[in-house]
This record gives C-alpha cells, sequence and structure tokens, in this order.
C-alpha cells in the first residue's frame, strides 16, 4: 500500500515489531515439547541466537559461554581484543566516560591498528574451549583480515556493516568481489545487512549461507539521525524472506537462512521477527543487558567510533542478569528482558508450532502499540 506523501511522491507503508502481533491459532501445545533448534551449513544450535560483533556484548570469555549455552558468540575482529593486549582497561574507561566525552574518546581507543597475532589469539582462544567459533569483519577490512581469520581456524565468518552490497561501487579502491571471495572461502560465510528483497536477493546470489537483516534499528544506532536511513524491521525481515523463498526456486532448492540484526530489544521482538521468517536473531542491546557482558550495563557498536562519521554512541541499557538467565531464566523482570528462550518457547506453545520453520506460518495481524 502506498501513501502520498506530496504531489511528487509517494511512500510505501511499512511495519516495525512494534505494529504487528501474532494471533493464537485452534492449536496449543506444552512449551517443553518445543524445539527451538537452529542449523547452518554443518552447525547445530540449541537455541536460534548469535550475540552480536560489538565489544559491549561479546569478548572471547562470552563468546565460549554463548556457545556452551547453545547459542553463538560472534566476536568482533576490529574490536579492542584485536587492537590491544589487555583490553580491559579500556573497556572500563569507556563505561565510566561523560556522555559528552564518550565518542571523541573511543575514536581515540579504536585508532589503535589491529593486530593480526591478536586475531589469531582470541580465535584459538574460543577454538580451543570447543565452541563453535565465529569472526565478523567489515567489508573494508575482509580483504585485508581475511586471511588471517580462516587460517585462525574461524568456522563461521561473518561481513557485517550497516549494509553491505553486492554491487559496492568505488572509483577510489578495488571493491570486494562478494561471490568471488565467498566462492573461494572454505567456510560458510554470513552477510549483512540487508534491509530489501533486491539487495538480500542479490547476496543470496553471492553464495552466502545466511543474510544479516537490518539497517540502523538497534539501540546503539543514531544511522536514522544522522544519514536519515532506517528500515523498520517486521516489514524488512518479512520482504528479505520473501527473497529466500524466490532464490530457492531460482536456485533449484538452496536454503539462504534469514538472520534478524536490529531493534530487537525484548522477547517479544525476537518472537516477531521468526513469525516474520528470520531464521534466526543476532542479539546486541538484549545481552548487553548481561551482568557478565563486557559493556555491564552499557552498550556501543563500531558505528559509535567511527573516525568520520559517527552513527552510533554509547548508551546506558543497565544490567538484568546473568547471561544465563537472560536465555534461560528465571527471570527477574517482568518486561521481556531475561529468560528469552523461555518466552519464545511458550510463544510458539501458545500458538500451536512445535520448531522455528512452521512458527514462521503464524497468523500476524497489524496491531500498533500505543503508549497513551
Amino acid at each position: 500500500m502506498e501513501i502520498e506523501i506530496g504531489r511528487s511522491k509517494r511512500a510505501r507503508r511499512v511495519y516495525a515489531f512494534d505494529d504487528i502481533a501474532i494471533v493464537p491459532s485452534r492449536r496449543t501445545r506444552d512449551p517443553e515439547d518445543v524445539s527451538v533448534a537452529w542449523t547452518i551449513d554443518a552447525y547445530q544450535f540449541d537455541v536460534p541466537f548469535l550475540a552480536a560483533p560489538m565489544d559491549s556484548v561479546v569478548s572471547p570469555t562470552t563468546a565460549i559461554m554463548m556457545g556452551k549455552l547453545g547459542g553463538l558468540g560472534v566476536l568482533d575482529l576490529e574490536g579492542l581484543w584485536t587492537r590491544y593486549e589487555d583490553p580491559e582497561p579500556h573497556l572500563a574507561e569507556i563505561r565510566g566516560l561523560p556522555d559528552d566525552e564518550a565518542t571523541g574518546r573511543m575514536q581515540e581507543l579504536y585508532a589503535a591498528p589491529i593486530q593480526p597475532e591478536l586475531v589469531t589469539a582470541r580465535l584459538a582462544e574460543i577454538r580451543a574451549a570447543g565452541v563453535t567459533v565465529a569472526g565478523a569483519l567489515s567489508p573494508q577490512r575482509t580483504q585485508e583480515l581475511y586471511e588471517t581469520v580462516v587460517a585462525a581456524g574461524v568456522d563461521l565468518f561473518v561481513i557485517r556493516g550497516t549494509t553491505v552490497s553486492a554491487e559496492h561501487v568505488s572509483k577510489n579502491q578495488e571493491p570486494l568481489n562478494l561471490k568471488k571471495f565467498i566462492y573461494e572461502l572454505d567456510v560458510p560465510v554470513i552477510v549483512g545487512g540487508a534491509a530489501t528483497y533486491t539487495a538480500a536477493l542479490h547476496l543470496m546470489r553471492t553464495g552466502a549461507a545466511g543474510v544479516l537483516v537490518g539497517f540502523g534499528g538497534g539501540a546503539a544506532s543514531t544511522t536514522r539521525k544522522s544519514l536519515g536511513i532506517h528500515a523498520p524491521m517486521a516489514t524488512a525481515v518479512a520482504d528479505v524472506a520473501g527473497a529466500r523463498r524466490d532464490y530457492m526456486d531460482e536456485s533449484g532448492g538452496r536454503y539462504v537462512h534469514v538472520i534478524a540484526d536490529g531493534g530487537l530489544g525484548s522477547s517479544g521482538d525476537i518472537v516477531k521477527a521468526i513469525a516474520c521468517g528470520a531464521d534466526a536473531v543476532m542479539l546486541g542491546t538484549a545481552l548487553a543487558r548481561a551482568t557478565d557482558a563486557p559493556g555491564r550495563g552499557f552498550h556501543w557498536g563500531a558505528e559509535a567510533h567511527h573516525s568520520q562519521l559517527p552513527r552510533g554512541k554509547r548508551v546506558e541499557v543497565g544490567s538484568v542478569a546473568p547471561l544465563e538467565a537472560i536465555l534461560y531464566g528465571p527471570s527477574p523482570v517482568a518486561d521481556g528482558t531475561a529468560n528469552l528462550v523461555g518466552a519464545l518457547r511458550r510463544s510458539m506453545a501458545t500458538t500451536g508450532y512445535s520448531d522455528l520453520k512452521e512458527f514462521q506460518r503464524v497468523e500476524v495481524v497489524v496491531a500498533p502499540y500505543r503508549t497513551n
């Protein structure tokens, strides 16, 4: 449905997670009979949760914790852990900075060079714990560091940016040829973000195992204010799920996983993302609230310390419970910020679905949330 903005401009009506709700069906189930397991390529997980590659969320220690709890922790290979031998004092400094000094000081701290030997060491630490190893690079750094990452033994390679396209054009440098890169790589690649049907379809054609869906939707992002760009997540996920369906027909059955990434602050948002077609979710704010997260109640991403145009900020999200309780409970609060797995199970059980693929067929209604 298009709406007239003015005589020369029309716009499509789109929806955020707060605009929709799921509807119970005629059948209910016991939550313990529901499966929330997720498999991508050869890797199986008890829960469809990826910890976002952000320094406030994932350290080598929390990546290991996430793996042992049944999910996947993705380490930011351009973060403080690969720039400093001991980043803990710098993490503590960021947490303690006044709001008006945080951006400038983070720009200084993240200006230190990435050390390839630290990339190797951090990934080796995670691998030694016996969990699935995942690391993330921006498209700009992928050419420079991917050989180091692959040699270190990464299982899943994530190329993550505010937006990633299969057709980046540059007059100043040779852009990353995603299709050639993914074809020559020996590990599965998850790439994104994408926020439209067309952009996602092009990324799927590169051979990616998964596509991240999102653009400027997280609590630590100011992309909408700084660039005027935003993608309401319910529509974005549903559009990319449509691209997945059409690509399956086009490719003769190849399935590309859709991973919602952004705007997932509560368990209800996670439920709605999967209802709209996501296979899994990448969580930032939701896991930054863990008492054992590196941010200790503060949260920031790579956009917050961009050297030229920061499009994010350090935000205080508070601490709710340890990571295990954030995932599995018991929850000390009633606002959807803890026991995320339990909430997903109960929602699926209440609507009568037994696994994630079935749950993608649940009925959804437009029901905008109103605070007044």
